[in-house]
């Protein structure tokens, strides 16, 4: 398979420089062809073959996912600052980055006592 013209997938210029504990175990540098016959780690995101070059009403947007449609080195996400500290330099992502720190849904998750019984109000003792 041809990559951006040298076939040679150590030359990739997308490619992040992952640390030794992210290279083993990923799966394959080069392109790799998926079960819908869409080459994957091209750069060529424009397939005949992909489900979005032939979406329609009947389409299930599952199709889309799952890692058949991720390359395990060459993706697109990897790039991203978060993700190029995580696997170039080691330093995981911060937590709390992507929360709201004054919402908590998970509050029913913590109830002792029935779901029929009381509310969540009166179990934390809180009022509106």
């Amino acid at each position: 398979m041809d990559l951006n013209g040298t076939g040679d997938p150590e030359l990739d210029p997308f490619e992040i420089e992952f640390l030794p504990e992210f290279r083993e175990g990923r799966g394959p540098r080069g392109p790799f062809v998926n079960e819908y016959g869409v080459v994957i780690g091209d750069h060529d995101y424009a397939s005949p073959n992909s489900p979005l070059e032939n979406w329609s009403t009947d389409t299930d947007p599952s199709v889309m996912s799952g890692d058949q449609w991720v390359h395990p080195f060459k993706d697109i996400g990897f790039r991203t600052a978060e993700n190029r500290r995580l696997f170039e330099e080691g330093i995981p992502p911060q937590s709390g980055i992507f929360m709201h720190p004054d919402k908590d849904v998970a509050y029913k998750a913590h109830r002792t006592d029935s779901p029929h019984e009381g509310s969540a109000d009166e179990e934390t003792g809180q009022s509106d």
